[in-house]
């Protein structure tokens, strides 16, 4: 006999108000428009990123077909459609921070946590991502942590940044 596990994704009451509230913005027969915010607010709800069941969540909270969550999910980097890291480094790749270095940062980084773009570290602190622009060139090499961008990357403040982050947890 097999033993399956049942995963059960709904929101609290504080996060179903919020879905009410973001779906209350468009028309009853357009609920789909509001997918990217609830995408948000689920992604947020459910442990920073948006399993399968989470998406299929979503999908039947605004009648919509599964694979239109999907569709989304997995075509914007600000979903993460697999478990991340506590501190998820995103960098700038495209060309002005390339220019200024944002491909020896990636590697630098690559190296010192030792993992690959879109990985995380075993003890489940930092991932990697590299992303398209964040509108801040004149700041390059930059990424966003969190809310916060951090620009001028160098690495000696990729390290800083490290340390920062290990002691908030210690």
């Amino acid at each position: 006999m097999l033993n399956y596990k049942l995963i059960v994704v709904k929101f609290n009451e504080e996060q179903q108000k919020e879905f009410e509230r973001l779906v209350s913005h468009y028309p009853a027969d357009k609920a789909k428009s509001a997918l990217l915010p609830v995408l948000h607010l689920a992604q947020n709800s459910f442990g920073g990123w948006l399993s399968t069941d989470t998406m299929n969540y979503v999908a039947s909270l605004l009648n919509i077909e599964p694979i239109e969550v999907y569709e989304v999910a997995t075509f914007y980097s600000m979903y993460n459609t697999k478990p991340v890291g506590k501190y998820m480094f995103e960098v700038c790749q495209t060309g002005p921070c390339m220019l200024r270095g944002s491909d020896d940062i990636i590697a630098y980084i690559k190296e010192k946590l030792n993992i690959g773009v879109n990985e995380t570290t075993p003890d489940g602190l930092f991932t990697l991502k590299t992303v398209e622009c964040l509108g801040a060139c004149g700041y390059a090499p930059m990424m966003q942590l969190g809310k916060h961008y951090r620009e001028h990357l160098t690495k000696e403040r990729v390290d800083a940044i490290i340390e920062e982050c290990r002691a908030k947890v210690n």
